[in-house]
Parts: structure tokens; C-alpha cells; sequence
């Protein structure tokens, strides 16, 4: 699917915008995911590495005998990855679409104790 708008003649991609917060042992991160329906979201998590997927997809293409005279909404697919500074505990994380909205609450993973070995 292309994406429809473009900026400085340039054809322009849906870009996932995240604010990102630390709260009572998690991260705390909201995306604006306007357009999306949230089936069309994958979220990954690979250690401290958190990978957000969408599709967003236009809601009716142009009928016959129509003339678009201006564009500015977004369409296609997108990707936004970003590394937090602590590993996240998968089995615990969470997700919550509302409004536009991707809210993720990822727990901390437990920093490993360091192990001494003996020499023998």
C-alpha cells in the first residue's frame, strides 16, 4: 500500500510518535497510533528492544468521479523500534488501545546477580 502524503514532494510514511516514562518499576510508553484499528498493531520485545508494527489502512479509496483536491492523511504501513535502558519482563507486560492510543506498561526484567566462580 503507498502512502498518499507527501511533504516536500517526497511520499511520506505514517511515523509512530512515543513519549516514554518510568514508573514503579516499569516503563511506561504511549504511541499515537492514529487510524489504526488495534488488530492491525504488533508489538515485539526482544530483551531491552520493543518494536511497534501497524498497518494503517484507508478507509475507502477514491469512487468514480471524484477529485481529491488535498491530502494530507497518512496511510501504509509503519514500523518504530526504540531500546530501553533496562531488559523487559515479557510474561508481565501489557497493552491498552484506546482513542489512537497504544499505552504499554513494560515491567523491568530482574538485573541478574552477578555470580563470582572460584579458581581451581
Amino acid at each position: 500500500m503507498r502512502p498518499v502524503a507527501y511533504e516536500g514532494g517526497q511520499a511520506v510514511a505514517p511515523r509512530v510518535k512515543v513519549d516514554v516514562t518510568e514508573k514503579n518499576g516499569a516503563y511506561v510508553v504511549h504511541a499515537e497510533m492514529p487510524g489504526t484499528k488495534k488488530d492491525d498493531i504488533q508489538i515485539t520485545i526482544d530483551g531491552a528492544q520493543v518494536t511497534l508494527s501497524a498497518e494503517i489502512k484507508r478507509e475507502k479509496d477514491v469512487s468514480e468521479g471524484e477529485r481529491v483536491l488535498h491530502s494530507e492523511r497518512v496511510y501504509g504501513k509503519t514500523s518504530r523500534s526504540f531500546t530501553l535502558p533496562q531488559e523487559i519482563d515479557e510474561a508481565a507486560a501489557q497493552a491498552k488501545f484506546n482513542d489512537g492510543v497504544l499505552e504499554l506498561t513494560l515491567p523491568k526484567k530482574a538485573a541478574a546477580q552477578r555470580k563470582q566462580i572460584a579458581i581451581q
